[in-house]
Order: structure tokens, then C-alpha cells, then sequence
């Protein structure tokens, strides 16, 4: 359906969706987006409004949609991994990570240790990325614009060490089937221990200028509640879903990565608010930085890849010397390996909350399915519910504290 059928939604098609007053022109049927610069992407949301005051709100997605997943399963397992940088674009690395940690449950390979904390660091620092955009996006949202600016700078921080390992400042691909593209260089360390010492300054800063604003606080505290059980029902994770007070972290309930060897907290918020969501995020910034400081103390020399050479390419210093080792790299790149045939599913918990990969192979170098459970796709579906009542002006707040990115929607 292309966007301008998308567009002349007829008032047939809305019957089915708003009151009757909407047919009898009591209340009025508008169109917020596609293209409205407060809804993070691409997303149209159809208001049945009595004055002022939200009746019905009905999200409409697929705008952005991509084809991901059925582009994936024409490539070969590692040709398709760059895709995944794609998808929720502020969670590179861990959507990564999320499609690694599929193959090798598929393939049973086991990951060296210092790849395993190397991508719980890398994962750390993608969260508090994230939410650095988030708190900027959100803020300016409720015209606190100075703040956008401010995390911005302070995220670049975060890019320009991306950049170091990587080689990319968001699309970096470095987490591999197997361990990690190349070890960190000499110069990671000490760039995280500098960024680590930086930012809590400035979330005292962000602190100050928000958590305790009158203003702010009149625009968040009792705005968009939703209940735990509702909150459940409509599928939400991560820091929505624990702003309303359900105790529930991928990293904790299914560890993968080693997180069971890290030593964090789940903040939990009970407002159910917009306010109790930011409130979340706020206290996950520390809890990333705690967790990414255990993890540089047991960064320990080791390989970073796989040494099962089926999943892994020969050492560099091998294609010098040894045609075997050309043969072999040539091969990888080109064919790829084989999965065996079998279905897995594996979560991680994303900045925005559960973020699964279900990955199904059929024998052969592609994936005969690839289907990703993305966290702002189901978070998305709770706005209808938490909308209603309340006034059109508190619809960008709502929608700036679920954290939907819409390429985590539409794939």
C-alpha cells in the first residue's frame, strides 16, 4: 500500500476504528504525522480528539518499512549481519550482538572469554548512547532544547569510540559470529575510563535542569499512566515496562553474555507515568557505567574470535605464508559456513527493551528464516491505551518516553 493510498484512510475504513460521534462530526478525526517532528521517525497516528482531549488514538505503521528480514535470508549468515545495524539504529552493536548470540546458540560456538566482556562493554556503552538521544529527543519535545544539544555533545564521545574499534561511528558491525571484528587497541581503555570519569557530572547537570523543574514535572508526573498489568498485556518491556513497576531485565532473567557475573541493580519506577519512565532511565545510566567498570577489571589478555576455523577466518599473519589460509579466507568470505538445520530464539535486553531473534537453518550458508521480536514494535501498541483522556499536547511526551525508534518497528 503506498503512502498516499495510506493517506486517504475514507471514513468507511474509520468507522471501524473511532466512536460514532465521529461519524456525526461530534468529535474530530485528525491525522498527527506522517511526517510530524515529534514522533521519532516516521509514524502517523490517527486522533479521534473531543476538543482538545484524546478519544481515540490509533497508531499507523509501515512507512519506514525496510524488508530486513527477508533481505537477511537471501545472504549468507555473515553477509547479512550488516543489516542488523540498520534496524533500531541506536542500538547498533546490540542488535549485533542479538543476531551473533543466534548463530552461535544454532552453532554451538563457544566465545572466548575477552570477546564475551569486550561485548558486554560495547553493549553498555550502545545503552547509554541510546539514552543520551533519548533524553535529549524527549526534552526537546517538552521545549527543553538546551538539553538535546548538551547530550549530543556528550554522545559524541561515545561515537568517536565506536569509531576507534570499528572503524564506523554507528554502523560498525564489529560484533561477529564467533567473538569480535579485531581486539580493542590500546587506546579503549583509557578512552572509557575518561568517559566513564566524564559523564556523571553531566547527569547531575541533566539532573538539575529536569528532575525537579516545575515545568517538566507539571508535563510528566500523572501524564500517559499505564498499569503493570495493563502494561503486560500489551507486550511492553524494558524501562517503559519497569516504570511501571515490573521487576524485568533480560540481562537478569535470561543472562546471556556473562551478565550473571556482573554485579548491577533493575531500577524500578511505581508511577506508571511519564515522569516514573524517566526516572528509570536516569538511574540505568549509572547502572550501565557500574557494569561497564566491572567489566574493564576483567578484561584479560585472549583470543577474541573463535578458534574453530569453520566460523572464524585464518589469522592475518597466515596469508602470507600458508595458500591453505588464502583458500580458507577466500572461501569464508565468499560462501560463508553452514548452519545446521534446526530453531532458536535468543533475547537480549536492548535500550528499549526485549529484543529476541528467532533464527531458523535449514542446512545451507543462509537462513531459511529470520524474524526479530523488536521491543518499540509491541512498546509502540501501549500509546493507544495510555492516550486516551488525555490532552493532544501530552501525546509527544507520551510518545518521547517509550523510546519507539521506527526502524525497530517497520523491518
Amino acid at each position: 500500500m503506498s503512502q498516499v493510498r495510506k493517506l486517504e484512510t475514507t471514513l468507511d475504513e474509520l468507522k471501524t476504528l473511532f466512536s460514532d460521534k465521529a461519524q456525526t462530526g461530534e468529535t474530530m478525526v485528525l491525522n498527527l504525522g506522517p511526517q510530524h517532528p515529534s514522533t521519532h521517525g516516521v509514524l502517523r497516528l490517527i486522533l479521534e480528539l473531543d476538543g482538545e482531549e484524546v478519544v481515540r488514538c490509533v497508531p499507523d505503521v509501515g512507512f519506514l518499512h525496510t524488508g530486513i528480514e527477508k533481505n537477511m535470508e537471501a545472504k549468507t549468515y555473515l553477509k547479512a549481519l550488516v543489516m542488523t545495524d540498520r534496524m533500531d539504529y541506536l542500538n547498533n552493536l546490540g542488535n549485533n550482538l542479538t543476531y551473533c548470540l543466534a548463530i552461535e546458540k544454532l552453532c554451538n560456538i563457544e566465545v572466548p572469554k575477552r570477546a564475551q566482556v569486550i561485548r558486554v562493554i560495547c553493549a553498555e556503552l550502545q545503552r547509554i548512547a541510546s539514552h543520551l538521544v533519548w533524553l535529549g529527543t524527549s526534552a526537546m519535545d517538552l521545549n527543553a532544547s538546551s538539553v538535546l544539544i548538551y547530550c549530543f555533545r556528550d554522545r559524541e564521545n561515545l561515537l568517536d569510540i565506536f569509531e576507534m574499534i570499528g572503524g564506523q561511528r554507528m554502523m560498525t558491525s564489529y560484533i561477529r559470529p564467533g567473538g569480535v571484528w579485531r581486539d580493542v587497541p590500546d587506546e579503549f581503555v583509557p578512552a572509557v575510563n575518561r568517559f566513564l570519569d566524564y559523564l556523571p557530572e553531566k547527569l547531575a547537570d541533566y539532573e538539575r535542569m529536569l528532575t525537579r523543574n516545575p515545568l517538566f514535572m507539571r508535563r510528566t508526573i500523572d501524564i500517559g499512566i499505564i498499569d503493570p498489568s495493563d502494561a503486560l498485556e500489551r507486550g511492553m518491556t524494558g524501562s517503559s515496562l519497569r516504570g511501571s513497576g515490573i521487576n524485568y531485565d533480560v540481562r537478569r532473567a535470561m543472562p546471556y553474555s556473562g551478565y550473571d557475573e556482573y554485579d548491577f541493580d533493575v531500577p524500578l519506577e511505581d508511577g506508571c507515568d511519564v515522569y516514573a519512565r524517566y526516572r528509570v532511565r536516569m538511574r540505568e545510566f549509572h547502572e550501565s557505567m557500574r557494569i561497564i567498570k566491572q567489566a574493564l577489571d576483567k578484561l584479560e589478555p585472549g583470543p577474541v574470535i573463535t578458534d574453530d576455523r569453520k566460523y572464524s577466518p585464518p589469522p592475518r599473519s597466515e596469508l602470507g605464508n600458508s595458500m591453505e589460509a588464502v583458500i580458507h579466507h577466500f572461501k569464508y568470505w565468499t560462501e560463508g559456513f553452514s548452519a545446521p538445520k534446526g530453531e532458536v530464539y535468543v533475547a537480549t535486553e536492548s535500550p528499549r527493551g526485549e529484543l529476541g531473534c528467532c533464527l531458523v537453518g535449514d542446512g545451507s550458508p543462509k537462513p531459511g528464516r529470520v524474524h526479530f521480536r523488536t521491543p518499540s514494535f509491541h512498546n509502540l501498541q501501549s500509546l493507544s491505551f495510555m492516550s486516551e483522556g488525555y490532552l493532544v499536547a501530552d501525546l509527544v511526551a507520551m510518545i518521547g518516553s517509550i523510546d519507539i525508534v521506527l526502524g525497530d518497528v517497520d523491518r
